[in-house]
């Protein structure tokens, strides 16, 4: 970490390297930081203690989150793991500030395990503000009196007690929230009202094009185009979509073939799922009438495991052509080349995770089943925006796919999902964060 002299608009980004979810709001933000993103368990320096602690907690997450697929057992592995991390039920409003078990966990982790101090400590010599996206380093931050502000994104569409500290009512953290839902209910978990602020999820800028969306109108055009090739969509709102994204929108050639991509959680859980959806779409592979992108993340042996697969099936032909295994050495390059294949993606095929919040880049989104509860409410939310549909029966892809297509249901899916969802939220926290004023909508408070 370098000494941030005169650097009053920027900011350390703390993130953490659990799942991708952290990261990926981190990634959004990465403008702001000073120097690189900070992993809050894996830092240069980093104790051995706490990245022993760290690596103990990952490691136990992302082997029951691989138990899941299995009948009954992973179930019931990962439901033990899961009721301690539950949102409960928003409705009737009531307070919800009390303390929970996972909160007095992790405060015993912090006080008298001493986790995140040293990298608090270190930043603290050079304070810059704190943007947090996972709440242990915004805690510790708060414990040992941090002195600069310290803010916290949210990453899902609903939040567990989890995610405050132990007393709301007191505690400074600023909380970035991505839709309506987590500002009210972080309401409901006893934070002030002036410590939300309702910014939408930190979508990265490359997607965007500034706050007038320069690329995100140009890449919805040649989207719609793929996704809506009978003209059912395109006619019947071609005045609403040319006075969105221009007069030449309808027609217009895409600079991409007819693209699906299969994004893999950090975890790996659903892997086969992947291949299921291959070994159905066989046959339009081989005729070339669509393009697949099977996104293993950095897990070497989910890419190894999606090659042999592909192989078995007689598929191994099409590979670099029209049928994708996209493997990443490290973090940094995977957030980065992520970014450029969703630029020429279609249609996202994901469990709904924080991939939830980017049908606001104009993605449609086919939702894998969930694994935990918090992204049973990113479905929920997914739904309400029209941006997200539950996934058919992966064996007959093939079929309710282009059926889907052929009807202008996914083009309305993409255009749901960019009116309706947050889009600029990565500005929205930049202009609060520097003060630099930017002209954007209100946003609605989608519950």
């Amino acid at each position: 970490m370098h000494n941030p002299m005169h650097t009053h608009k920027k900011a350390y980004v703390v993130s953490v390297n659990m799942g991708y979810g952290h990261e990926r709001a981190a990634y959004g933000l990465r403008d702001l930081a000073y120097g690189d993103i900070i992993t809050a368990n894996a830092y240069p320096g980093i104790p051995k203690k706490d990245k022993k602690l760290w690596t103990e907690s990952r490691s136990l997450y992302e082997a029951i989150s691989r138990l899941k697929p299995i009948p009954v057992l992973g179930d019931m592995i990962f439901e033990v793991m899961d009721k301690m991390q539950r949102i409960a039920p928003f409705y009737p409003r009531r307070d919800l500030s009390a303390p929970n078990m996972q909160i007095r966990q992790t405060y015993y982790f912090i006080e008298n395990l001493g986790l995140c101090k040293h990298l608090i400590d270190k930043l603290a010599k050079h304070p810059l503000p704190l943007v947090c996206t996972f709440f242990m380093p915004a805690f510790a931050a708060e414990i040992y009196n941090y002195p600069g502000d310290i803010y916290l994104v949210v990453c899902d569409a609903d939040m567990a007690r989890a995610w405050v500290a132990r007393d709301p009512k007191k505690s400074r953290i600023k909380y970035f929230a991505p839709n309506g839902r987590v500002a009210e209910r972080l309401k409901l978990y006893g934070v002030k009202a002036e410590n939300i602020f309702l910014t939408g999820f930190p979508l990265p800028k490359e997607l965007i094009g500034g706050p007038e969306g320069t690329i995100i109108k140009k890449d919805m055009a040649k989207r719609l185009c793929n996704l809506d090739p009978n003209g059912v969509f395109l006619n019947k709102y071609s005045r609403t979509l040319q006075a969105e994204l221009g007069e030449n929108t309808c027609p217009i050639k895409s600079d991409h073939p007819l693209t699906l991509t299969f994004s893999v959680g950090g975890a790996g859980a659903q892997r086969k799922l992947a291949i299921d959806v291959v070994q159905s779409l066989r046959l339009h592979l081989k005729n070339n009438k669509i393009t697949f992108r099977l996104v293993a993340g950095t897990k070497k042996d989910i890419a190894d495991y999606f090659l042999e697969q592909i192989k078995e099936i007689g598929l191994k032909s099409r590979l670099g052509k029209n049928l994708f295994v996209d493997y990443f050495a490290d973090r940094p390059s995977y957030f980065i080349e992520f970014s450029k294949i969703l630029r020429k993606t279609d249609i996202l095929w994901t469990k709904p995770s924080e991939l939830s919040f980017y049908c606001g880049a104009g993605l449609p989104i086919i939702m894998a089943p969930s694994i935990g509860s918090q992204e049973q409410f990113n479905r929920t939310w997914l739904k309400m925006t029209g941006g997200g549909v539950t996934q058919g029966d992966p064996r007959y892809t093939n079929e309710w796919l282009f059926d889907w297509i052929g009807s202008g249901g996914l083009a309305r899916m993409a255009w749901n999902g960019y009116i309706e969802a947050p889009t600029h939220g990565s500005y929205r926290i930049s202009s609060i964060m520097t003060g630099e004023k930017i002209t954007l909508e209100q946003l609605p408070m989608i519950i």
